[in-house]
């Protein structure tokens, strides 16, 4: 359990602090993240505090679509925001170019590692993650369409509001995926009655096959 725990809190911390690696470098961020930025640009208000603010009105659909939340669905919504405004501090605007080109894929890879971590600790999916499956659940459809429809209309708001849309955001939605495939395997840890077959090793389990942003 200490494991575990420390093994989550670990993953929302790097999680935030990818988010900062990509928002720094100004090319493009995840679909949430457009979100998040165009809310920020029209309210003023800081971009932990809305990662905070969406994170929780989504968890609040939840309700309908009948998903439980665990601990970490809510560590999740809790702390990636204040975990992203300090890397923000930590990491500053308006950098040349090539460093924020380095920036980028920084992130995508801490972003990964990230989302081994704290899904592989299993203490339940992220917000996002879990509307997803709440859809496929209420509507039967593929979890890639509810998923795909999502985040379309999330871009879209977002980029309406002024979200930075880029290659970025482009390459995010290429690259983020099969990155995850990597990294949430490595950081699985197995519980009672867990299947043992070592064959299982290395694979993504059917009930993790979504990537969430942020915590996700």
């Amino acid at each position: 359990m200490i494991r575990r725990s420390v093994q989550l809190l670990i993953g929302l911390f790097l999680y935030g602090i990818a988010l900062a690696l990509i928002v720094r470098a100004a090319i493009g961020v995840a679909p949430w993240d457009v979100l998040t930025q165009g809310i920020a640009l029209k309210t003023g208000l800081g971009f932990g505090l809305i990662t905070i603010g969406v994170g929780a009105i989504v968890l609040l659909l939840w309700i309908p679509l009948k998903q439980k939340p665990g601990i970490g669905t809510v560590l999740n919504v809790l702390l990636v925001g204040p975990a992203a405004d300090f890397g923000l501090w930590l990491i500053p605007d308006g950098l040349d170019l090539w460093v924020r080109i380095l920036l980028f894929p920084a992130g995508l890879i801490v972003l990964a590692l990230a989302t081994g971590l704290y899904i592989g600790a299993r203490f339940g999916a992220g917000p996002r993650d879990g509307l997803m499956t709440g859809v496929h659940e209420l509507t039967g459809w593929p979890i890639w369409v509810g998923r795909t429809g999502i985040e379309i209309v999330v871009l879209s708001i977002g980029w309406i509001l002024g979200g930075n849309v880029g290659i970025g955001t482009v390459l995010f939605a290429v690259l983020i995926g099969p990155l995850c495939h990597v990294t949430i395997p490595w950081f699985r840890i197995r519980l009672p009655g867990d299947q043992t077959d070592d064959r299982l090793e290395g694979t993504v389990l059917p009930s993790q096959p979504l990537v969430d942003s942020p915590a996700n």
